[in-house]
């Protein structure tokens, strides 16, 4: 027996049709773990893709300092842990240091024409912290212009006029604990909700309707020019370490400083490893659709011995026989690659679409062309190795025995 490749496909082609249930719940398997590998991935990788933007907006000549230990960086937000009054002075004093902007938070109730709602002030020292802002950290404005240092003026998210207090304008007032602010600003987006939520004002004002006169959740550093980013990183925890030591007895462990370098390689290398536990879950998945193959062509072997020992009594060679077998199973992996791939692209895009209009942070899905051939391929090569031993056994048969097979 003789015959071509496009043969060998449509005898395959055929021979999947004539058990469409079988076939279908076959390709269901791979269709699951290549949807999983696709939509999760693209996401895990347009998350990282942002973080890593946002991270690498901090400019180089920034340092942050936060309170507790970056390796239990849950423990020190939820157990509200910041820094002190002591600690930011110290931090000032530092050499190589040319000021400081701590960043402080609290919740308030703002009221904006008949409205009221709950909304997160932070206080800013603007001398200071616009320099950041700007410079650094590359905030611009939507509309509007920066408040003057000392003066009763706010500047908001770009979420505050859109979902908080919808129609706010620039150039109205706001009352926030009974003192009248002019709205001189509104943001472009941060990259997360919480920041575009936010409403920023004075430090001393802040300080004043909030009666919080000390502490701060975290502070940025900013580096004098001239010295070199890494050694003031290290002038600044001796310092800390020295006076928390003489102070209060406590250890380096409780803070953390941290240059953008070392947050973008911090943030780098968590996306590589949920990146990794993402894939081995989802090739889990695909692995358990390749074992699917695997039964369905062992299968499929079983009720055509008589139709494979009519085929090698024509002639067919056993690498004709292992072929076909094989082009089945390839076909089962690369049917179940395309739809588990559109499925996958499909989810992820539908998230993006979501996080546009609920932007608890934004982000764009990655379906790389890199990451949806790699698919089409490892579930083609799964599909393919899942059918090898089935085709080879089927090859193997002998002629004669299988003619006379019940």
């Amino acid at each position: 027996m003789k015959g071509s490749f496009k043969e060998y496909i449509k005898i395959a082609v055929k021979n999947l049709k004539t058990r469409k249930l079988r076939s279908w719940l076959t390709i269901i398997g791979v269709i699951i773990g290549v949807f999983l590998i696709v939509s999760l991935i693209s996401l895990s990788e347009g998350l990282k893709t942002a973080v890593l933007q946002q991270m690498r907006m901090m400019g180089k000549d920034l340092v942050m300092i936060i309170p507790g230990d970056i390796s239990d960086l849950m423990t020190t937000l939820i157990g509200g842990v910041e820094l002190t009054d002591d600690d930011i002075r110290t931090i000032k004093k530092t050499e190589g240091v040319d000021f400081v902007v701590p960043m402080i938070y609290k919740a308030e109730v703002m009221r904006y024409k008949n409205e009221k709602k709950t909304v997160i002030l932070y206080g800013n020292p603007w001398k200071e912290a616009l320099d950041v802002y700007q410079k650094d950290m590359g905030w611009t404005l939507k509309e509007g212009r920066w408040p003057i240092p000392g003066k009763e003026e706010i500047i908001v998210g770009s979420l505050v006029p859109e979902e908080i207090f919808p129609g706010l304008k620039v150039g109205t007032d706001a009352v926030i604990k009974g003192r009248r602010f002019e709205i001189v600003g509104v943001l472009n987006s941060l990259g997360s909700k919480q920041d575009d939520s936010m409403i920023a004002l004075d430090l001393t004002i802040f300080q004043d309707i909030t009666g919080k006169r000390e502490g701060a959740s975290m502070a940025f550093a900013k580096i004098k020019s001239g010295y070199s980013t890494d050694d003031v990183v290290e002038y600044i925890k001796d310092n800390l370490n020295e006076t928390r030591k003489r102070k209060r007895g406590e250890d380096s462990t409780s803070f953390s400083v941290l240059s953008s370098e070392k947050i973008t390689k911090i943030v780098g290398d968590i996306m590589i490893l949920i990146e990794a536990v993402i894939f081995g879950f989802a090739s889990i998945a695909i692995v358990v659709g390749g074992i699917g193959i695997m039964n369905t062509m062992y299968t499929s072997v079983r009720e055509r011995v008589k139709e494979i020992g009519i085929m090698k009594a024509i002639g067919a060679k056993n690498s004709t026989i292992n072929l076909i077998f094989l082009i089945e199973s390839g076909i089962f992996g690369m049917i179940g690659g395309i739809g588990g791939t559109l499925l996958g692209v499909g989810l992820a895009k539908s998230i993006e679409l979501y996080l546009q209009f609920h932007p608890l942070f934004y982000m764009k899905a990655s379906a790389s062309p890199g990451l949806i051939t790699f698919s089409l391929a490892f579930s083609f090569l799964v599909g393919c190795a899942s059918g090898f031993f089935p085709a080879r056994s089927a090859s193997k048969l002998k002629p004669v025995d299988a003619l006379r097979y019940e």
